[in-house]
């Protein structure tokens, strides 16, 4: 925590200060030398800049690796097996992880980020400067401090509410708060940034920013955690009615749900929170997605290291005819065309198995530079990273009209879940129903091991937030929350992971699957350990929560 209040708090001031406004770049450097706080605000420019870390390197360690380890493997999306992300996998994540440590580093990065714009801008913005342009700068801020609190919360549980990162240099050790106290807080941030932000702009200045729409639905989403369900569902209708967004591929364009996660597709009108990575091909400030999903070979940059693998859990999940999986699973024989493109596409090899579940990640693998007209770079893809899209609106809005209840046949609940559905390629549902149980067709295969449970539990909603949002970073926080805001015992999703098939298999043809990746979960586990020099430094991350005093 010293490491990052004490240094962060310094880095987030003066960071406000050195990034350019240049409209073509959320990374281009300001020229002048020797500038402060005291004298960079003078311009409408220069306070539209004084946001731009927070869309892009503040996250690059939350996404390069310690994003999708701990929410796509703990989840059972993905399996891997290189020795800092295993732990995920297998719930034996210790407080030494270096992953959680870049996760904490990361989020605790873009808090002192949106902090140091929080609480200069308003008392060093020159008065030339429309006030409605300072108060989108603040509504920026206030959105992505809330969304970096969002993922912390839910990684792990009671921590710091930190709103001035200045005041902890001195005393950098604080309690932590409890989690509702976390969750009003957030709420707080979206509601000042739903007021603040200017509706969606996908032009000029405003394009790749968020909006008031983009704070309407992360508080919608926010509202869904809390099982605050009247909430979410007036702010979802909210979003839903601005018009800011639409589902992308729904119209007379012939684009797909594929085209979602293409470079030349940034920034389109589905999405509604997006890093904006850099095109340079710079480490540190292009996407490093890329880099750990690609099947080796694809990428042409020496990278595509396959370190995350779709588990055949995952895989089974898709309905034949889901275009969705193609999208975000590869299995051997896939043709891309937007894949070496000058060599007329490619083709997934048929003897591919890595991670020995025979698929690969599609989603976020976008290919060489050339594929992606030029851009790119070894670990430093050109294409965005979604932190919320349009559709999951809808499914949000479903769920909430559901209002708890285990099946519905609401008109307008399965109106909203049917245009995501049919958007995939996939026919009505009549009827959602969240807890029902079916057969499992492993369990009477021959030689199926001991521990393949014979009924599955089947969740309509989660299985079509899964198949939708898969390697986005959501599926883990899902499970964690679906036995409930703020308890202790999970029994639903602790039922739901133990059915999951997340083992390998050889390479017969077809392939013969092991059976060996089911896991075993405790309570526990739905929360992740503080990093060791974390606690180190503040010992108070140990103690019990304390409540907050709102100011």
């Amino acid at each position: 925590m010293r490491k990052n209040i004490k240094f962060l708090s310094a880095v987030a001031l003066l960071s406000v200060v050195t990034i350019s406004s240049c409209k073509k770049s959320f990374f281009d450097r300001t020229p002048q030398a020797a500038i402060t706080v005291d004298n960079y605000y003078k311009s409408t420019q220069e306070v539209q800049a004084s946001t731009n870390a927070l869309y892009s390197v503040s996250w690059f360690g939350w996404c390069g690796k310690s994003g999708w380890a701990i929410t796509d493997l703990a989840s059972g999306n993905g399996r891997g097996g290189s020795s800092d992300i295993v732990n995920f996998f297998n719930f034996s994540v210790t407080s030494g992880n270096s992953q959680l440590e870049s996760a904490w580093n990361s989020l605790f990065t873009v808090v002192a980020q949106a902090n140091a714009v929080i609480n200069t801008l308003p008392t060093k913005v020159d008065p030339s400067v429309p006030q409605a342009v300072v108060n989108n700068a603040l509504g920026e801020a206030h959105l992505w401090r809330a969304l970096a609190y969002f993922h912390i919360v839910r990684t792990f549980g009671p921590v710091p509410i930190i709103e001035n990162s200045a005041d902890y240099i001195q005393n950098y050790q604080v309690n932590t708060a409890p989690i509702p106290d976390i969750y009003k807080f957030m709420v707080n941030d979206l509601k000042f940034a739903e007021a603040n932000l200017a509706p969606m702009m996908r032009s000029g200045y405003g394009t790749g920013r968020v909006s008031s729409g983009s704070a309407s639905a992360l508080l919608a989403k926010v509202y869904l955690y809390m099982q605050d369900y009247p909430n979410a569902k007036l702010e979802a209708q909210k979003v839903i009615s601005s018009g800011e967004f639409k589902l992308y591929g729904t119209d007379i364009t012939g684009k797909t749900y594929n085209d979602l996660f293409l470079t030349e597709n940034n920034n389109n009108e589905e999405s509604v929170i997006a890093l904006q990575w850099a095109k340079t091909g710079s480490y540190g400030e292009g996407n490093p997605q890329q880099a750990a999903f690609a099947y080796n070979g694809i990428t042409l940059t020496g990278d595509g290291y396959s370190l995350l693998a779709p588990t055949f859990d995952l895989q089974d999940l898709y309905q034949s005819g889901d275009k969705r999986r193609k999208a975000t699973i590869m299995l051997p024989g896939d043709f891309y065309p937007e894949l070496h493109k000058s060599d007329g596409g490619y083709t997934f090899p048929l003897t591919a198995s890595p991670n020995s579940v025979h698929a690969a990640v599609k989603k976020y693998v976008v290919g060489s530079p050339a594929d992606n007209g030029g851009f790119g770079g070894r670990q430093a893809a050109p294409n965005n990273t979604y932190m919320m899209r349009y559709s999951e609106v809808y499914l949000i809005l479903a769920e909430a009209i559901m209002n708890g209840a285990s099946t519905s046949t609401d008109i307008n609940a399965l109106n909203a879940i049917n245009k995501v559905r049919n958007r995939a390629g996939l026919g009505n549902l009549i009827t959602i129903n969240r807890n029902y149980l079916v057969p499992n067709p492993a369990a009477a295969v021959a030689g199926a091991p001991t521990q393949t449970p014979s009924m599955l539990i089947v969740d309509d909603i989660l299985n079509e937030r899964r198949r939708e949002l898969a390697f986005e970073n959501d599926f883990w926080f899902d499970l964690g929350r679906v036995d409930g805001f703020n308890v202790t015992n999970h029994p639903r999703a602790i039922a739901l992971i133990a059915q999951q098939d997340r083992g390998g298999s050889n390479n017969d043809s077809p392939p013969k699957r092991y059976g060996d990746g089911y896991v075993t979960i405790t309570n526990k586990d739905f929360y992740f350990p503080y990093p060791a020099a974390e606690t180190n430094a503040n010992p108070k991350l140990l103690q019990a929560p304390v409540p907050y005093t709102f100011k």
